[in-house]
């Protein structure tokens, strides 16, 4: 979309003022202001008004509804007829069960609005969009993106390593800087900057980086040099592993995912939740993040785990469910503890576990609703293992791929 919020509209009785621009002058009266009519590029209200304008649009002239669980998503169904529309800030992904309904999509767009058609997606946020119909598989890739961070902090030559943590090297507060002359020297290190940076290849195509950069992130306020390090080594990751595409299609699976805890090996004793949904042998949502509570055994960690992934199950089988069709059957969720899974199906009373907050007990609910169930998985299986610990390289490669990785 051209020029998107300058498309929205003010709302009945809202109006905005603003001072002349800088070498205007339409009087000598310095007090004077403009009104404005149109929305502009800068104002807080603009994008709020222009996404307004865009889903009136898109429900008159197109009959499309918007998500429930995701407002960026508008659908449409009909019979066999589907249109989905994701929008990002004035960008707009169309896709279709024909051609003929994408360009239905871009003539109605196009009477209301100034619109850029791009043609056949290839590239969107930085990320790599590539196709093989006569496979039918679809892959994301951010090799681009990492080449021009490695670049931005000069690591262009740095040498790939096979792991993006070491496996005996634990991080702590300890190595922070604890003097004045040590703190200076960190001020001129981008440490904040390149956590940043890997973060938003972790949060796009790259889950193998995902527990590294949680671990890292939590320096950012007083980074040391081991830290920096640290960052460091998973730039090297990524150097030796750039061309990593996130594949799907390569096998038709529904929805399953993969939940796993760490055992609180850390210094504040407090766990480390990692679970990833997978459909078509892709990662479709994957997490790493440290519980808010110390956990009293390796039980309580994954079952807490297990309650933190059956929420992203709920929301992923709304997602799905409202575009194409509710989910019949429930979704397995994996997990390499039987305790665990027993204390989950078990509404008994067990006194090693009753301290255990009512708010976690939630994973009893769903599974009583059919929502999810509960499967064994062998340890060697358990793909989000990486989520949640330093790993040797035969391990990291093995469950990188088992992600969708390739």
């Amino acid at each position: 979309m051209k020029s998107a919020y300058l498309n929205g509209e003010f709302e009945e009785n809202e109006v905005i003022y603003m001072s002349l621009p800088p070498g205007v002058k339409l009087t000598d009266d310095k007090s004077l202001a403009l009104r404005l009519v149109r929305l502009l590029y800068g104002l807080r209200q603009s994008a709020r008004h222009w996404h307004k304008k865009l889903r009136r649009v898109l429900e008159d002239l197109l009959r499309m509804s918007q998500c429930d669980v995701d407002q960026a998503v508008s659908f449409r169904v009909e019979g066999t007829d589907l249109i989905v529309i994701v929008c990002h800030v004035d960008d707009l992904t169309v896709a279709a069960s024909s051609m003929v309904l994408i360009l239905e999509v871009k003539a109605k767009l196009r009477e209301v609005f100034e619109i850029s058609d791009e043609g056949e997606i290839h590239w969107i946020l930085g990320f790599a969009v590539e196709r093989d119909r006569a496979a039918r598989t679809l892959s994301l890739s951010q090799t681009s993106y990492i080449e021009s961070i490695l670049h931005r902090y000069g690591f262009d030559e740095l040498k790939p390593i096979s792991t993006p943590m070491d496996l005996h090297n634990l991080l702590t507060s300890a190595q922070s800087p604890q003097t004045t002359a040590e703190i200076a020297r960190m001020r001129d290190i981008p440490y904040r900057e390149a956590v940043g940076s890997l973060m938003y290849a972790s949060l796009g195509t790259r889950p193998d980086i995902t527990y590294a950069v949680s671990i890292l992130s939590r320096f950012s306020e007083n980074p040391g040099l081991a830290h920096w390090d640290a960052v460091k080594r998973v730039f090297r990751y990524l150097a030796g592993t750039k061309l990593l595409k996130l594949m799907y299609g390569a096998k038709t699976v529904d929805l399953v995912g993969y939940t796993d805890a760490d055992g609180s090996m850390h210094e504040d004793r407090k766990a480390i939740s990692g679970y990833a949904f997978l459909i078509d042998g892709g990662a479709v949502s994957w997490s790493s993040k440290k519980q808010e509570l110390i956990s009293l055994s390796t039980t309580e960690s994954e079952y807490v785990t297990v309650t933190h992934a059956a929420k992203e199950a709920l929301w992923l089988r709304s997602l799905i469910g409202q575009i194409f069709a509710p989910l019949l059957s429930s979704t397995p969720l994996l997990s390499d503890n039987l305790s665990a899974i027993a204390l989950a199906r078990d509404n008994q009373y067990h006194a090693r576990t009753k301290h255990i907050d009512i708010h976690f007990h939630f994973i009893r609910w769903i599974i009583e609703d059919k929502k999810i169930h509960l499967v064994y998985c062998p340890t060697e299986d358990q793909v989000a293992d990486v989520l949640t610990k330093a790993l040797p390289s035969p391990k990291v490669k093995h469950f990188a791929m088992a992600l969708g990785l390739q």
